[in-house]
């Protein structure tokens, strides 16, 4: 596995797609695992059992490491922010009982408050264009979720780890384009891994029993999680970010909602309405205007 982006035309094109495609299955593993186990146990088994794997892989193919601790330090750093705070939080608040319309409407909130903060921290110019596309995004995502909307006083608890998930995945994904772009993904990726395992595993105990139920749900859970969204969606995600302006690659967060309530849809019988069918095409129509060359 080459530590860049490479490769042909074709395969470059797919990238969004083949992305945004297994990012969307994130809440579907969280469904399926969370039941068994508490979030933050859950999270300290999966990236540490990523990290052991990558760091082996990294280790046999000769993979470039950090030739120095600042480096490295700051790969870790970005690997807390996306991996750690975005993932805990947005764990915790499905844990919590948050409905997951409302947690996929805050963190669809993402993409406009990465370009808003792209300009002064990255020097990058989001085009009037760009920011009609970001608005169109959140109101599609705001339709496809609207019929799961519902959220009372004691949903404020959960809906303040929504919140911290999506400062850590904006702050992690302009921090990662500013600082991780020449990491090799494969031993940088297990840094981050490493990092946020190491920060799991003190914090777990303090706060969780740390009981598992094995069930073949869990670990089926368990091993898609870490296999397809800890290494399939998260190397193409900083490969995109690599490639792309930290704004354009936030827009494709906008068709996580629609992608992940049609999984639903299939899987699990869960309603699918026309007006979330409008807001498929209306995120769509977003996004492609952010993306227009």
């Amino acid at each position: 596995m080459s530590g860049t982006a490479t490769g042909g035309q074709p395969w470059l094109r797919l990238m969004p797609g083949l992305f945004v495609l297994l990012w969307s299955t994130g809440f579907i593993g969280a469904k399926y695992g969370l039941p068994y186990v508490e979030p933050l146990t859950f999270l300290l088994i999966r990236l540490g059992l990523v990290a052991v794997v990558l760091a082996l892989v990294a280790l046999v193919s000769r993979a470039p490491w950090p030739r120095d601790w600042a480096t490295a330090g700051r790969i870790a750093l970005a690997g807390l922010l996306v991996h750690g705070v975005y993932l805990s939080g947005i764990f915790i608040a499905i844990s919590q009982g948050l409905p997951a319309g409302v947690t996929a409407l805050v963190v669809g909130i993402q993409p406009l408050l990465t370009a808003a903060l792209s300009g002064p921290l990255l020097g990058e110019r989001v085009t009037g264009r760009q920011w009609v596309g970001l608005l169109l995004g959140l109101a599609g995502v705001g339709l496809v979720v609207r019929e799961k909307l519902s959220i009372d006083a004691a949903h404020l608890v959960p809906f303040a780890y929504a919140l911290v998930a999506l400062v850590g995945i904006t702050l992690g994904t302009l921090y990662q384009k500013r600082h991780g772009g020449g990491m090799d993904l494969r031993s940088g990726t297990a840094i981050q891994y490493g990092a946020t395992a190491l920060a799991l595993a003190i914090a777990a105990p303090l706060t969780e029993t740390m009981q598992v139920q094995w069930t073949g749900e869990f670990v089926f859970a368990l091993l898609w999680l870490c296999f397809v969204l800890s290494v399939g969606a998260i190397f193409l995600l900083f490969a995109l970010i690599r490639r792309g302006a930290a704004a354009k690659v936030a827009s494709l967060f906008y068709l996580t909602p629609p992608v992940t309530t049609l999984i639903a849809w299939i899987l699990f019988g869960e309603k699918l309405g026309i007006v979330a069918l409008m807001g498929m095409a209306v995120a769509v129509c977003g996004v492609a205007l952010v993306n227009r060359k």
